[in-house]
């Protein structure tokens, strides 16, 4: 078995923390957790994983799973009324490194870009280059198979090479193959 598929493995029991500022929302929370056999530990510096009522803790470092929180940035966010099937699949999931997100929220549409992410969006254009420097095509071999002008393609390389942070052909191509890799999950 694989180490995410252990990690994510029904019977494994995993340390939560639970943070919320109501105590019978605690409680419940706490109960919740228990039930699907975890530990509900007290210090948060002992959890895998901490569930958060709303917002995650300032300052927070460990995978946090948010109910009805706003902060995007979480591994895991769900509806403040999430059922406790949900909640114990995204504990798992963001104890094994996956990100969780409500479900539907890909159809809300598109959320505004922070400036500091706009760097990894790559046009059409872009991805048809970045697909022909993988396959080790030179310039002038790109012109001619997307019946662009050299100094087109010599555009596109560059800002493929700003947009993915790399310096030479082979480090865009392997940056944009690890980032293939994120994954993300819809319970």
């Amino acid at each position: 078995m694989s180490e995410a598929a252990n990690r994510l493995a029904p019977n494994r029991r995993l340390r939560v923390a639970v943070h919320a500022a109501d105590a019978s929302r605690r409680n419940a929370l706490s109960r919740v957790v228990a039930e699907a056999g975890h530990v509900v530990v007290d210090a948060r510096e002992a959890a895998d994983v901490v569930l958060a009522d709303g917002d995650a803790p300032p300052g927070e470092t460990r995978p946090v799973v948010a109910l009805g929180g706003a902060d995007d940035d979480l591994p895991g966010v769900l509806s403040r009324d999430a059922d406790a099937g949900q909640i114990d699949a995204a504990i798992r999931a963001v104890a094994a490194g996956l990100i969780v997100r409500l479900p539907g929220a890909a159809e809300l549409g598109f959320g505004a870009v922070r400036e500091g992410d706009g760097h990894a969006l790559l046009t059409p254009r872009e991805i048809e280059v970045l697909a022909a420097l993988a396959e080790g095509m030179t310039n002038k071999a790109i012109a001619r198979r997307l019946n662009i002008s050299l100094h087109t393609v010599k555009f596109h390389v560059e800002s493929v090479f700003r947009k993915l942070g790399a310096r030479t052909r082979t480090e865009a191509v392997a940056k944009a193959s690890e980032r293939r890799r994120y994954e993300t999950i819809t319970l």
